[in-house]
């Protein structure tokens, strides 16, 4: 039987992943990578320790391995390069056949999120050039956090950032995990590159389905770009900052509304906004 293993497990994305390939391929044929492996145990599939520093830990974390799915790593964009590199490398020598690439769409230059989107696109030049068979997935931009932040938006009355009127395709983790099983355990996505996002909606509306599911009065309040970035690194700090600053400019620039490949892989729409909202205005 196919063995997949997913790395960053114990992250919410990752773990996300390993639920659904659970469902479709059993718990005792999937995976677990992780740099502590405690933090992913309740997932209750075997996890292995996966460092993306330590290229020994990870070729030995994936003998046995057919299949894997590299989560893109959260360190600076020049770090991050050489950690995929290791991932990569150990797959090769581990005898890994295939490997899926969990990417993100954005601009390529110009914003402040550019460094990161430049990082991950030369991990997917190294991923086609791996000699694996292989499957990109470009993310669009999750809307939990926007859910997870309410009552700090309640407390202010209001959403800020410098997107403007630029559309957005936002996704959620349990879509990109549906759609990330398929890509790994079907062949027939093999030498392709997926966006994977739900319908584009601009801020505006953003507040007014959360306004919807949670009984709030909020507005939408664009702020310039430099004033963004500011409140941004004052707040969550320089990297961080201005990383989350240049998120909303490419969205403020057209770079989050892309066409979407999500039916053509998971073979269905992407949830509806009204449907997500839905679930969440009946649970609140």
């Amino acid at each position: 039987m196919t063995k997949i293993a997913i790395t960053a497990a114990s992250g919410k994305l990752g773990g996300e992943i390993v639920k659904a390939t659970g469902l479709v391929m059993g718990q005792e044929n999937v995976v677990g990578l992780a740099r502590t492996p405690a933090r992913a145990a309740h997932l209750g599939v075997e996890v292995r320790k996966g460092d993306y520093n330590n290229l020994a830990e990870l070729e030995s974390s994936l003998l046995g391995i057919d299949k894997l799915l590299l989560v893109s790593g959260m360190d600076a964009p020049d770090k991050r390069i050489g950690q995929h590199r290791n991932v990569i490398a150990a797959a090769k020598a581990a005898g890994v056949t295939k490997i899926v690439y969990t990417s993100v769409q954005g601009a390529d230059e110009g914003t402040t999120f550019s460094p990161v989107i430049q990082s991950n696109r030369k991990t997917e030049q190294d991923v086609r050039n791996s000699g694996l068979q292989w499957v990109i997935g470009r993310n669009g931009i999750y809307i939990e956090p926007d859910v997870d932040y309410i009552e700090t938006y309640q407390q202010a009355g209001e959403i800020t950032n410098c997107a403007g009127e630029g559309k957005c395709g936002y996704t959620t983790r349990s879509e990109l995990a549906y759609a990330y099983t398929r890509m790994l355990t079907e062949d027939k996505y093999n030498g392709e590159i997926y966006n994977l996002h739900g319908e584009a909606i601009t801020q505006s509306e953003l507040a007014g389905y959360l306004n919807w599911a949670f009984g709030t009065q909020l507005n939408y309040r664009a702020m310039t770009i430099e004033d963004y970035r500011c409140d941004r690194m004052a707040e969550l700090g320089e990297f961080m900052g201005t990383v989350i600053a240049g998120i909303y400019e490419g969205i403020h620039d057209g770079k989050a509304d892309n066409p979407s490949d999500f039916s053509a892989v998971a073979g269905r729409k992407h949830q509806s906004w009204r449907d997500y909202f839905m679930g969440l205005k009946q649970m609140s």
